[in-house]
């Protein structure tokens, strides 16, 4: 039956393409005949060969079945999670699709790469020895495409264009005949006789005439004289990102919107010192409503006016690099904002799908999220999304991507009313978008191919697995995914549980529920915690009693002492067992209060909840200081003793009576204890070697606002006995030796043990045989 769904969906997508009129010269794996790469051979010889080329491709394509004979065919995944084994068929059927569509662009492009550099030739680009300028769209329904602007006058009939026979507008302008930073618009005639202006799909800056009230957006013609230089590398990828997520312009302590550059002067540097070495930047591409939070992008190519210009940015970015800081973009490939008088939105005008950007009907809507979906088997789709990928990165330096919205593209359900169960059947079935993932496949392959450094993060509700595997073993292509279920869990306890009642087994079984072979980024809240209607962590914990109880010259109340102490301990057992890197949204370190709602008609379109207060976190006499001290001291063990990336993971406790759970985690012993009044003097715990151990970490310690009940100049000494230890009602194999420590009520230490020189010995000891234990369990996991 499994084997059955994923040919089913195979079926149905050969019964649409063979259903004749305007889908006949789609290829078996969905891709219309490819349109011309402008190019500089113009001959008729080369026009012809050109043609040849792409007939070629598009037969072959038409042949590749999901059998057909290659070196790898998708399945390599099924030796990494035997769950696969049922759904075979598709993995191959999506390989073979995979497969298809990368050679038919190799073969009429020259090369993934050529192709996803197309950049350089749609949009504005000039010539760098003559200065001309060539601008070109993609419009194959326009009747008739001018283009328009402060240059002629906005003067329909003074620049008109020529249409290629793949439906590729061009015009071409002598060196300086349109101005620097002067406006732009493309006029596209329909069909039917109408005439539409639009901003240009591969603009690289669009801006709407400041002070005025629903004011539309135009394009710009970006040309500087003297383009930003970098001075700066990039830094290297680390082993375990500790991600910051960043809004720019929200970053202000003063409410308004703040620029690239005052983000890179003022924030960049907390970041840095806060010990975070990668920032993960929001709302980038250019989107006309403010309030979307950045994801309803009108124009993925250009950089949002409202912080600053491209140059901008790019002092941006070098400044990161030079601070030891990586960037990312969040980049929107899941839909596009339905504003057609502003954005890309603008270039559907009721043709059919395959002159399109995207879909039809409820294939090209997202009825959630009020917006567009991208047709992704179309050929000048793939065009346009690749290449944007490619100019984010080569024209700003960009370290990756966080790909947003990717459940959207995963299914043709798009993850909206369904309830994901871990079901392999809910993951691979005619519910897929094979379109969709195919081309993630294709994005992934192509940005790690060309850049061994990037760093890619899916954000995925659904846990789709493979997805974090890379494309050559059968997967999607992902470095990591967004563990959101992490935060999901926490708000769940913070709204339904007081903290007496709180699981530890539940826990862990939420912390540690995720596929090893994948790599997961952990963290309790994101931007999606903060939003109006919800709050952020410390206002769940704290509430009101935030805004009269934080001063540090009165004693806190029993409000403030168990928020402070809970903030702390779930970050640092999110981070140290629940992924493969940490993330946190700006402000939130230091436990910034109440909530994010942007400027809007229903609050007097305020600024005063859409910045970040990091007054409060310089206060020397208020209490945010000391959650800020502990996330950077949090973050810099793991430059000491790298944990958040490390490979050993074991859960030895987890006691849901007294609220104890012990774990390692690289070379790291953690002791949390959760429970709200008792201290447990002489806490007796597993330990995976015998030795002498000290305290790395307290968040008890007085400098993070605790009580300093514990010593950190105390040695713990091990003794071979081994200790009886359960995870919920699991029994678990003893450990190697036991330790006798202080766990004080609502706490959390970290221990290190401390490396002294011993005799060689030839036989094993019992620390050695634990460790092989321990590989071996990992390795069968």
């Amino acid at each position: 039956a499994r084997s059955q769904g994923s040919w089913t969906t195979r079926a149905r997508r050969d019964a649409r393409s063979s259903a004749g009129g305007a889908t006949t010269r789609r290829a078996r794996v969905a891709m219309p005949r490819p349109p011309a790469l402008a190019t500089t051979t113009t001959t008729r010889e080369g026009r012809a060969t050109r043609d040849a080329t792409r007939t070629n491709a598009v037969d072959s394509a038409k042949s590749v079945d999901v059998d057909a004979t290659t070196t790898r065919d998708g399945a390599e995944a099924i030796a990494r999670d035997e769950g696969l084994r049922g759904h075979e068929e598709h993995l191959k059927y999506r390989y073979a699709t995979y497969r298809a569509r990368r050679e038919a662009i190799e073969s009429a492009e020259g090369s993934l790469d050529a192709f996803s550099k197309s950049y350089e030739k749609y949009g504005f680009n000039a010539d760098e020895k003559s200065g001309e300028i060539t601008y070109r769209e993609w419009a194959p329904a326009a009747a008739h495409c001018a283009l328009i602007g402060d240059f002629n006058g906005w003067n329909g009939e003074a620049t008109a264009m020529t249409r290629d026979e793949y439906g590729t507008w061009e015009v071409k302008l002598p060196k300086g005949a349109i101005e620097h930073g002067s406006r732009v618009k493309v006029r596209i005639f329909t069909g039917d006789g109408a005439q539409i202006d639009r901003v240009p799909a591969w603009v690289r800056r669009a801006t709407v005439e400041e002070g005025v009230m629903g004011a539309g957006y135009d394009g710009v013609y970006w040309a500087p004289e003297e383009k930003y230089e970098f001075k700066h590398a990039a830094p290297k990828k680390p082993q375990a990102s500790r991600i910051y997520e960043a809004h720019v312009g929200m970053s202000s302590n003063d409410p308004k919107v703040n620029s690239y550059r005052e983000f890179a002067d003022d924030v960049l540097p907390r970041i840095a010192a806060g010990g975070y070495n990668t920032v993960q930047l929001m709302a980038v591409m250019e989107h006309a409503y403010y309030g979307s939070f950045g994801y309803h992008v009108t124009s993925p190519f250009a950089v949002s006016s409202r912080s600053g210009t491209p140059e901008d940015l790019k002092y941006l970015v070098d400044k990161a690099h030079g601070l030891g800081v990586r960037v990312l973009l969040d980049i929107v490939h899941s839909h596009a904002s339905s504003n057609v008088n502003d954005g890309i939105a603008g270039f559907d005008f009721g043709q059919r799908a395959e002159d399109s950007y995207f879909g039809q009907g409820e294939a090209g809507y997202h009825w959630l999220w009020d917006s567009r979906l991208y047709k992704y088997d179309n050929w000048e789709v793939l065009r346009y999304l690749l290449s944007n990928l490619r100019y984010w990165v080569d024209e700003y330096k960009l370290d990756g991507f966080r790909f947003d919205g990717v459940t959207s593209m995963l299914y043709h359900h798009h993850g909206l009313q369904m309830e994901f169960s871990g079901d392999y059947e809910q993951y691979f079935s005619t519910a897929t978008n094979v379109d969709g993932v195919v081309y993630l496949m294709l994005a992934n392959e192509m940005l790690h191919s060309l850049y061994p450094e990037i760093e890619v993060i899916a954000e995925d509700v659904s846990g789709m697995p493979t997805l974090c595997l890379p494309v050559n073993e059968g997967g999607v292509g992902f470095d990591a995914r967004l563990a959101m279920s992490i935060p999901d869990f926490w708000v769940k306890y913070l709204k339904e549980r007081p903290d007496e009642q709180w699981s530890m087994f539940e826990m862990v079984s939420t912390l540690c529920n995720r596929r090893y072979t994948e790599k997961a980024i952990a963290y309790v809240e994101s931007h999606d915690q903060s939003i109006v209607g919800d709050k952020t962590t410390a206002f769940w914990l704290m509430d009101a009693e935030m805004y009269s109880g934080m001063s540090t010259l009165n004693e806190p109340s029993i409000v403030i002492q168990r928020g402070i102490a809970l903030h702390k301990m779930m970050r640092l057992v999110t981070a140290s067992l629940g992924g493969e890197g940490y993330l946190t949204f700006m402000g939130n370190e230091f436990g910034h209060p109440e909530w994010v709602d942007f400027p809007r008609e229903g609050n007097n379109w305020s600024h005063d909840y859409c910045r970040r207060r990091w007054d409060l976190a310089d206060a020397d006499h208020l209490r945010y200081q000391h959650l800020l001290k502990f996330d950077k001291a949090m973050l810099a063990l793991d430059n000491d003793y790298p944990y958040m990336g490390a490979a050993h993971q074991h859960v030895s406790t987890a006691d849901d009576g007294r609220q104890i759970l012990v774990f390692e985690r690289g070379d790291l012993l953690f002791v949390f204890n959760f429970h709200p009044t008792n201290t447990y003097e002489g806490l007796e715990i597993g330990v995976p070697e015998q030795g002498k151990y000290r305290l790395a970490l307290d968040t008890d310690a007085g400098e993070f606002g605790g009580a300093s009940r514990c010593g950190f100049g105390v040695d713990h000494f091990t003794s071979p006995e081994p200790v009886e230890s359960w995870v919920g009602p699991y029994e678990q194999t003893p450990r190697a030796a036991k330790m006798f420590v202080l766990s004080p009520s609502r706490s959390a230490q970290v221990y290190y043990r401390v490396h002294e020189h011993t005799p060689v010995s030839s036989e094993p000891s019992t620390e050695d045989i634990v460790r092989e234990n321990d590989a071996s369990a990992s390795n069968a996991r």
